[in-house]
């Protein structure tokens, strides 16, 4: 009987520096996998995250000052065709006229 529990305590040694070696392999593995990837985004020359949202703020405020330009220059471009409309029209040529022939 004493031959038995050896052969278990054996098995189970056996079983231990197995798992052991196993547990080993799934740390090197992905150690490799890791370092290809790594390799592989360097080659693809991507950004990582915190650029891309710095990026990102730097266009929305480069939009937003855009916009804020283009509502202006609306707003100048509609001030001087009210002007130059009051400069045109009929009654301020008729009062131009007459202080031309006054003078």
């Amino acid at each position: 009987m004493s031959v038995r529990p050896r052969f278990f305590d054996d098995l189970a040694g056996v079983a231990g520096g197995a798992l052991s070696a196993l547990a080993g392999l799934r740390e090197e593995v992905e150690a490799m996998v890791r370092a290809r990837v790594d390799e592989t985004i360097r080659r693809l020359d991507l950004v990582r995250r915190d650029e891309l949202d710095a990026i990102s703020e730097l266009a929305a405020n480069a939009r937003a000052g855009q916009e804020a330009a283009e509502s202006r220059l609306a707003e100048l471009e509609a001030r001087l065709t009210a002007v130059e409309s009051r400069e045109h029209s009929p009654a301020s040529a008729a009062k131009g006229k007459g202080k031309t022939a006054e003078s």
